[in-house]
């Protein structure tokens, strides 16, 4: 009985690790959820430019246009004047609006100017256009 008796300056000969693996499966799940709930788009191929500047603000908005020419507001396909009537009333909730661009590099220039006079005429003067960094020669 007397071995079962720990002094005060007596070491333990074993360490409980339960606290450690509970802090390490509660960071693991978190991490699970916040790479799993991220947004996802539509996947186009954007055109390359030396100064690219992607930061995105939380309450941007994206417009979408892919290479066949269908555009999409925040990944859900709209025609342009569904965009039209999106946009106005996002304009009309938030005055400062940033909207985000991104075309495919072989979308029509022509679908590219509809979306860009929509925002134009709406009076959307935060609006960014989507690029790659081109590689350094």
């Amino acid at each position: 009985m007397a071995g079962d008796v720990r002094g005060d300056n007596e070491l333990y000969d074993d360490i409980n690790i339960t606290p450690m693996l509970d802090l390490a499966y509660v960071l693991l799940v978190t991490f699970i959820i916040l790479t799993t709930a991220a947004v996802q788009g539509v996947k186009v191929q954007s055109p390359t430019t030396q100064a690219a500047n992607n930061l995105a603000k939380p309450q941007v908005r994206a417009i979408t246009i892919t290479a066949g020419g269908e555009v999409y507001l925040d990944a859900y396909p709209v025609t342009m004047e569904q965009l039209r009537t999106n946009l106005a009333q996002y304009k009309s909730a938030n005055p400062n609006l940033p909207v985000v661009l991104k075309a495919d590099a072989a979308t029509q220039y022509e679908r590219v100017m509809e979306v860009l006079e929509i925002a134009k005429r709406l009076d959307i003067t935060e609006l960014g256009l989507v690029t790659k960094r081109a590689a350094a020669l």
